[in-house]
């Protein structure tokens, strides 16, 4: 199959959401959990390191198909089709434009053409030429801009705004395209609006505008939560105030209950190995409102194998080994996600929190538990 690597940054860096941040952030530090040798995973049914998928967090054979069609025949239908039957204000419809605008992106980089060479991404080009008012294909052209901006030129350059003016344009073309209750072309804006440094008045205009038409979706507060940040134009207050407002007013079985962990991992300190840090009350509060989210969303939801990725690296570091484990259980075999993507071998950074959620398991006591089936 032919889905490239890199794919993994746009499902969840991608969001377009976290642009590479490692110092203090990434999966790289080493808890200790005080247990000599090393756990053997094949003993509790995970699979090997060098198994290990980094495209995405979680399983979606159904965009896998459609891309390996494309990728293969340089044909688009397969990748409109697949939009044209995932629901508007599904979080399953976000992923799927980042990921497609994120394989056009890489393909682009990859082979960008010449005086005898077709530019990759071709499909998107005659996605766009043939069928210029399709829903899907607006909303991934615009995506596909954003994605170039934040990955071809610096913040505040001319080139940035340029690219990301462009793809301010694309997102008016896409939410004429949409149907009424899509959310997706005014969330590409908010990544448009958060490198346009548009000021805090305006973004709440554009979010008033996606939650009036998906309140709940998780997406849309991660891509939001983003701009609240320290390192953008918010504040670490301002970041959890809006998240713990939203999961306050979330819904049972929503994962907005999650949000707060994902603000508290955009301002962890510059040295934060300390394990009384991990157990701190304002990180055991988020950890417990994510463990709540995930027991009690949808097992379907594609944001949940997002969320169970977050916390195992903070039960790892708080060293709550079997709660760890038990989310293992539901994501191994797929590492897409924070905090293994800000790792330069983010497979290698996955298998060794997996390691030491073993070891410590197992120095207090645990045995291997495999997988059924």
């Amino acid at each position: 199959m032919a889905i490239l690597w890199l794919l993994v940054a746009v499902l969840m860096a991608g969001f377009v959401l976290l642009p590479v941040f490692r110092r203090g952030r990434g999966a790289g530090g080493r808890p200790r959990a005080g247990h000599r040798g090393a756990p053997d995973p094949a003993a509790y049914g995970f699979v090997r390191q060098e198994e290990l998928d980094v495209r995405m967090p979680g399983p979606d054979q159904d965009l896998l198909d459609a891309l390996d069609v494309v990728q293969r025949t340089q044909d688009y239908t397969a990748a409109a089709r697949l939009l044209a039957v995932t629901g508007a204000g599904d979080e399953w419809r976000w992923q799927r434009v980042q990921a497609l605008a994120g394989a056009a992106a890489l393909e682009l980089r990859q082979r960008p053409g010449g005086v005898h060479e077709t530019p990759g991404g071709q499909w998107l080009r005659v996605w766009r030429a043939e069928r210029p008012k399709d829903a899907g294909g607006t909303a991934v052209h615009a995506e596909f801009l954003a994605q170039q901006a934040w990955r071809t030129s610096a913040p505040g350059t001319d080139e940035f705004r340029i690219i990301m003016e462009e793809a301010r344009e694309a997102c008016a073309q896409a939410a004429l395209c949409a149907a009424p209750d899509d959310p997706v072309p005014y969330l590409i804006e908010l990544s448009v609006a958060r490198g346009l440094a548009c000021p805090p008045p305006e973004f709440e205009k554009l979010w008033q505008d996606v939650t009036e038409r998906a309140p709940h979706h998780m997406g849309a507060h991660l891509a939001a939560l983003q701009y609240w940040c320290e390192k953008w134009h918010g504040s670490r207050a301002q970041a959890y105030a809006f998240a713990e407002a939203a999961a306050a007013r979330a819904p049972e079985g929503s994962l907005l209950a999650a949000l707060p962990l994902f603000a508290v991992f955009e301002h962890l300190p510059e040295v934060n190995l300390v394990a009384g840090f991990h157990r701190s009350e304002v990180v055991t509060r988020a950890v417990h409102g994510a463990l709540h989210a995930v027991h009690t969303a949808d097992p379907d939801d594609p944001v949940a194998a997002h969320v169970r990725h977050l916390l195992v690296f903070f039960l790892v570091r708080a060293e709550r080994w079997a709660e760890a484990l038990d989310q293992l259980v539901h994501v191994d075999g797929h590492v897409g996600a924070l905090p293994w993507i800000l790792d330069d071998a983010p497979a290698a950074a996955f298998a060794r929190y997996r390691a030491l959620a073993m070891a410590g398991y197992e120095a207090g006591g645990g045995r291997p538990v495999p997988l059924p089936g």
